[in-house]
C-alpha cells in the first residue's frame, strides 16, 4: 500500500542495530515524535543518542498524513478550556503554535526540501449555522490570543467551487507541506548533528539495569541512561504501560491525478481544508494540481481499493464535478489516540520517557513532545505540570477500540442530522 508521500521520495539506506553499544539516550520510533526528541537533543549539545526504528523513519502516522501544521491539539480547545482552565489551556495551546514556528525555523535552517505551502488553513462551515464560525472565533481570539480571519459564504466560494459550506474560517499562520520529506529532513539534520538512527531494528524488550536501562532487539543491545517510547501505534509487547494507553485507529487518505487546470473548477486557494463535522473531511491541492484527500477514520485496517472508494464518494459530496477524475493512491494505517484526546507527554515512575497520543493532529504537537522531552531531560527544564492531567489512561483493548467506533458512528449520524435540520430550516 504505497502512499503517494512514498512514491516520491527517495530513502537514505540507514543500518540494523547489531552488537552492543551504550547511549545517553535511547528513542524507540523513528516517527516525528522520536526524530523531533533526537534532535531537540543533539541541538542541546548531547551526544549519543540513539533512534530505534522497528521499520523505516517516518514509516507510520508521521509520514503519511494529510500534512496539515496548524495549532492546536485533537482535544478541541474549548473542551481544552474545561479541562484546565484558562491560563494552563492558553499554556499549552502556545506550545503547538510555537512550534508551528519551530518546524518553519527547522525547514529554513536545515533546508529541508518539503513543499511548504503558507496558504493557511480554512474551517469550513459545513452547516447554514453562522453561530457556530463566530463561537469559535471569539473563542480563539478571547481564550488563545488567535485571530482568525471570517471569511463569507461569497468569499469561500471564491475559493472552492462548492455547494456544500457555509462560509468559514482562516487561520494565516498555519501551513501544508510533504510530511515524509519533512521526516526524512529532520532525521537527516538529527544524524548530522550526532545522532544515531538504526532501521529495521525492532525493539523485543525493555529492562531496568541499574540506574539505567537495556533495550533489546533481534541483533543489538542497548546500554541506556534514559529511555523514550515514541512508538505511536504500532509499539507492541515493549513496554505496556504506554501501550495500554493508547488506542490504534486507522486513518485514510488519497491522492488524485494531477489535475492541472481542472484544479480551479474546484479549488482555487492555497489552503488547507477542513470542515466543521466531528468526522470531517480534510484536504489540500498538491504543488503537481493533485488534491490529497483525507478523511474516516475506523479501526478497520482496509485496502486501497476500499479507501479509494470511500474517499471518492466525500470528495464528489463536495466537488461533483470531478465525477471522472481518477484516483492514483489510496493508503491507510495507523495512529495512536488517547481516551482523552491528548497528547501523552511525560516520564512514568520507573522513569520511562513517553510521548504518544497524537490522535488526528500531530504535526505541531509531535514537535512540542520531541522539545519538551529534550529539555527535560537535558535539565533544561521540567515538562508543564499541565500534561500530568492527561496521563497514561488505560484504553482497554479491544472494548477501548469498539467505544471509539460507536463514538465515532453516533458522531457521524448528529453531524447527518443537523446538516438536514440546517438545510431544512
Amino acid at each position: 500500500m504505497q502512499s503517494f508521500y512514498e512514491a516520491t521520495v527517495t530513502r537514505p539506506e540507514r543500518a540494523r542495530l547489531t552488537g552492543r553499544r551504550s547511549a545517553e539516550v535511547c528513542i524507540v520510533g523513528g516517527g516525528l515524535a522520536g526524530l523531533s526528541t533526537a534532535l531537540g537533543l543533539v541541538e542541546r549539545g548531547m551526544r549519543e543518542v540513539v533512534v530505534l526504528e522497528a521499520k523505516q523513519a517516518g514509516f507510520g502516522a508521521s509520514g503519511r498524513n494529510g500534512g496539515f501544521v496548524f495549532g492546536g491539539y485533537s482535544l478541541d480547545c474549548a473542551d481544552l478550556l474545561k479541562a484546565l482552565g484558562p491560563q494552563r489551556a492558553r499554556e499549552l495551546y502556545t506550545l503547538t503554535t510555537d512550534a508551528v514556528d519551530l518546524m518553519r525555523e527547522r525547514i529554513r535552517r536545515y533546508h529541508i526540501d518539503c513543499d511548504a505551502t503558507h496558504g493557511g488553513a480554512i474551517l469550513a462551515n459545513w452547516f447554514d449555522e453562522p453561530a457556530r464560525l463566530e463561537t469559535q472565533r471569539r473563542l480563539m481570539k478571547a481564550s488563545f490570543g488567535v485571530d482568525w480571519e471570517p471569511l463569507s459564504e461569497a468569499q469561500l466560494a471564491s475559493r472552492l467551487k462548492t455547494r456544500r459550506y457555509h462560509g468559514g474560517l482562516l487561520e494565516h499562520n498555519a501551513f501544508h507541506f510533504h510530511p515524509l520529506k519533512y521526516v526524512l529532513g529532520v532525521a537527516r539534520a538529527a544524524v548530522a548533528a550526532g545522532a544515531d538512527i538504526y532501521e529495521q531494528s525492532p525493539v523485543v524488550s525493555l529492562e531496568r539495569q541499574g540506574s539505567g536501562f537495556l533495550v533489546k532487539t533481534a541483533d543489538g543491545v542497548i546500554e541506556a541512561k534514559h529511555v523514550v517510547m515514541a512508538g505511536g501505534g504500532y509499539a507492541r509487547n515493549v513496554y505496556r504501560q504506554v501501550e495500554r494507553a493508547v488506542l490504534p485507529i486507522a486513518t485514510y487518505v488519497m491522492a488524485t491525478e494531477p489535475l492541472g487546470a481542472r484544479l480551479k473548477d474546484a479549488i482555487d486557494c492555497t489552503s488547507a481544508i477542513y470542515d466543521t463535522r466531528f468526522a470531517f473531511d480534510y484536504y489540500r491541492a498538491l504543488p503537481d494540481t493533485r488534491i490529497l484527500w483525507g478523511g474516516r477514520i475506523s479501526v478497520l485496517d482496509r485496502q486501497p481499493d476500499a479507501i479509494a472508494r470511500l474517499l471518492r464518494h466525500d470528495l464528489l459530496k463536495v466537488y461533483p464535478q470531478l465525477h471522472d477524475v481518477r484516483i492514483d493512491y489510496a493508503w491507510g494505517g495507523l495512529m495512536s489516540y488517547a481516551r482523552h484526546k491528548m497528547p501523552q507527554i511525560g516520564q512514568s515512575a520507573d522513569g520511562v520517557w513517553y510521548a504518544v497520543g497524537f490522535g488526528g493532529h500531530g504535526m505541531a504537537p509531535t514537535t512540542v513532545s520531541g522539545e519538551l522531552l529534550a529539555a527535560a531531560i537535558s535539565g533544561e527544564r521540567p515538562v508543564p505540570e499541565a500534561f500530568s492531567h492527561f496521563g497514561l489512561t488505560r484504553t482497554f483493548g479491544a472494548l477501548g477500540l469498539a467505544a471509539a467506533q460507536l463514538t465515532y458512528t453516533t458522531m457521524q449520524a448528529r453531524d447527518a442530522f443537523a446538516a438536514r435540520n440546517t438545510s431544512s430550516s
